[in-house]
């Protein structure tokens, strides 16, 4: 689900929350010496009094206050809350009576009605909060144990398919000394695949890396993968206005590119190409690659598209509800675009 759709998707179980707690409260509070439509009006007072504090509370009281462990200011401003919509509804339930429900008091009770308003307000405001906090943390806590699951079975995974690099580093090196010095080409090309394993080996076991050493990654395997491609085949990387002290998690991006490189088709009648683009503005990480591919594809030779999906997982686990990707394709060309906010 994308951001727009995350957003809406919560707006309803927002409004749908405040509608069966309004509809509760009217069944609960009816009273027989009132008719339906005041019990109605009363409760839709009440309603907006405790939705105000709800959101107060939990958009700035609790994340602000109480979640940095300042309790008695979470406490002076919960109090408040309650305080000033007490008050506020003194004047309300006035007019109500009077011009509403055409009833004329003598004597309007202000204390009385600041006092009923206080302990009822207090009650729903604490016991849906207290609800909802309770709510938050049993979720939390099963989204640690699930990461942490994950994070035990990649530990296992990876010492199962671990080798040793010094073997593969002087077998690299043994390799490199028999390649004829003439051939300038192979012998850099495996320069660069040796540095390219020992970014992977050395450097990647880390939650998050410099966004300099991750593109030198990048042009690195696009260095190579460009030396078997046909000639005719336009590459071109784009990375433009990248800072400095971004960190990105390791290789999140290379399963785009690997399936471009892999997949990318070639036509006489077109113009065959791939196209990367990474972009950083406004706290924001964008990125975008197209390849163009051939018309008939051998279904036997499709990807299963684990690559794709272990990399969304790991969004998803990252920056839950911070990125957008979307893979779009048509009869020539694949898209993949992704965005990170707030990186």
């Amino acid at each position: 689900m994308n951001a727009a759709g995350l957003k809406i998707h919560k707006a309803i179980y927002h409004v749908g929350f405040w509608l069966l707690a309004y509809f509760f409260w009217i069944y609960i509070f009816r009273n027989n010496t009132l008719v339906i439509s005041h019990t109605i009006t009363v409760q839709f007072c009440y309603l907006l009094f405790i939705a105000a504090n709800y959101y107060f509370n939990s958009l700035y009281a609790i994340p602000r206050l109480l979640n940095r462990e300042k309790y008695i200011a979470f406490f002076a401003a919960f109090f408040a809350g309650i305080i000033v919509t007490a008050w506020l509804r003194v004047p309300v339930s006035y007019l109500v009576r009077r011009y509403l429900f055409a009833l004329h008091d003598d004597h309007y009770d202000v204390l009385n009605v600041f006092y009923g308003s206080f302990i009822n307000i207090f009650f729903w405001v604490f016991f849906i909060l207290a609800a909802k906090m309770t709510i938050d943390r049993v979720r939390s806590q099963v989204y640690i144990e699930q990461i942490e699951k994950e994070k035990a079975a990649n530990e296992l995974n990876f010492l199962r398919a671990q080798f040793n690099p010094h073997f593969l580093f002087n077998s690299i090196n043994s390799i490199y000394a028999h390649i004829d010095k003439s051939n300038k080409e192979a012998r850099n090309m495996l320069l660069t695949f040796s540095e390219m394993l020992r970014y992977q080996l050395y450097e990647c076991n880390v939650e998050r890396i410099e966004i300099e050493r991750e593109l030198n990654y990048i042009r690195n395997y696009i260095s190579l993968q460009k030396s078997r491609l046909d000639e005719r085949i336009m590459v071109c990387f784009q990375a433009d206005d990248i800072g400095q002290g971004i960190l990105v998690p390791p290789l999140i991006l290379i399963t785009f590119i690997e399936n471009a490189f892999k997949y990318v088709g070639f036509n006489e009648c077109r113009e065959n190409k791939i196209e990367l683009k990474l972009e950083y503005k406004n706290s924001s990480l964008f990125f975008n690659i197209l390849n163009t591919k051939d018309g008939y594809i051998d279904r036997s030779q499709k990807s299963s598209g684990l690559g794709i999906a272990n990399t969304k997982r790991r969004l998803e686990l990252l920056y839950p509800g911070r990125h957008l990707l979307e893979i779009r394709e048509t009869e020539d060309n694949y898209t993949a675009s992704l965005t990170i906010y707030d990186i």
